[in-house]
């Protein structure tokens, strides 16, 4: 089947930016969650189409090599892959012609000892999704690591059951040949790698049949990683020592975790503090009352202060996001008020509404804001507004 493309699985446009692409893998990576969809096999699919999608779109140079050949870019032999190309390390070809010239690092005798000792193996790089509780609190989870190790019908030899591999008669085991190059400088001798092993410096002439020769056999391997509570979006973790063999008995690579935590519905993280958003009713605004308040931790009371506005902030200590360098040490729940303006009064409510207008001078009739403005007191424009709230709010519960 024929893979979609990779903007069109984000539903972003070509032109978009880095900011345009996160928000909509957050948004496809949230609305496809296996946690979310946990009987919908066809989400699971999308899920796993939208992070293919989002680490090819996200990293420049892959964007710019998808842009150029589509998925052919990253298919084994294609124009984006290989040496000088699309994920082609180093200076490429100019790298190469020093190689064939100087035997590399222009001559170095130490750059030919470092690339004929043990070599580290490659990192693997692994992207993970979490929601922001876990992110919040910690989590462990388990990964599925695809790596290379010893085959293990040769153990690590290439060779076929009962035969072993031979010295290369050619580099008599170097894994290089030395050859004179004319050069602008003269006739130089210069070291290359050995064609007849490919500077392997043996050679295997019957090959394992499950390993075709190559030492290695692909494999899935499932390690537990314990990520720390208070890890903030797009934060990377390192596991050492579980990416890709090394060669010539050098150590094994690495593996970088990096962990992007999905939206929540309530709350928005500002450093280790939560944000929420509540509404409260009118009267509660008005005359104040005792609320119950979402956190991460579950719902705690609050008392609102008589004559809350929207837009007022209170914070509730101790409620935010751990810190990851001191987990006992947490962050605070900002909460930002909203007051809901009430529909579909009764008539009594309406009453008692057009009453208060009258009372604190906010009728329609600028000549009756006027006269009691004049007429009315603060004392007595207070006693009547306390009468009113205890109407309202009366009225409000029938």
């Amino acid at each position: 089947m024929a893979k979609k493309d990779y903007y069109e699985v984000l539903g972003v446009s070509k032109d978009a930016d880095e900011k345009e692409i996160k928000k909509a893998f957050r948004k496809k990576a949230m609305e496809f969650h296996p946690d979310r969809n946990p009987d919908d096999k066809k989400a699971e699919e999308n899920f796993k189409e939208v992070n293919e999608a989002y680490e090819h779109i996200s990293d420049p140079q892959k964007r710019a090599a998808y842009d150029r050949f589509g998925h052919a870019a990253f298919e084994q032999g294609g124009p984006g892959g290989g040496a000088g190309g699309f994920g082609g390390g180093g200076f490429g070809g100019f790298e190469d012609i020093f190689e064939g010239i100087f035997g590399g690092g222009f001559g170095s005798t130490g750059s030919r000892q470092r690339r004929n000792g043990p070599q580290k193996g490659e990192d693997i790089r692994y992207r993970m999704n979490i929601t922001f509780e876990e992110a919040a609190f910690g989590v462990e989870k388990e990964i599925n690591i695809t790596r290379e190790e010893e085959c293990h019908e040769c153990h690590g030899s290439g060779a076929k059951k009962g035969t072993s591999a031979k010295t290369c008669p050619v580099c008599h085991g170097s894994g290089q040949v030395q050859k004179q190059v004319r050069t602008p400088f003269g006739t130089m001798m210069s070291a290359a790698v050995c064609g007849n092993c490919n500077g392997t410096g043996e050679v295997i002439e019957e090959k394992c049949s499950k390993c075709k020769g190559k030492k290695t056999e692909t494999v899935k391997v499932k390690k537990s990683v314990k990520i720390p509570a208070g890890i903030d979006d797009e934060s990377t973790l390192r596991i050492a020592g579980e990416g890709q063999p090394g060669s010539k008995g050098g150590p094994r690579g690495d593996v970088y975790l990096t962990i992007y935590v999905l939206s929540h519905k309530l709350f928005e993280r500002e450093g280790n503090n939560v944000w929420l958003e509540i509404p409260i009713s009118f009267t509660q605004a008005a005359l104040g009352a005792e609320i119950e308040v979402p956190t991460l931790d579950g719902k705690v009371k609050y008392k609102v202060s008589e004559g809350t506005q929207t837009g007022t902030i209170f914070r509730v200590k101790n409620k935010g996001i751990p810190y990851i360098s001191n987990p006992d040490k947490r962050g605070d729940q900002m909460v930002r008020v909203t007051v809901e303006t009430p529909k579909n009064l009764t008539a009594k409510q309406k009453a008692i509404l057009e009453e208060f207008a009258a009372e604190t001078g906010e009728t329609k009739n600028s000549e009756a804001v006027g006269s009691n403005k004049e007429e009315n007191s603060e004392k007595n424009s207070e006693k009547k507004e306390k009468s009113f709230f205890k109407k309202m709010k009366d009225s409000l519960k029938d």
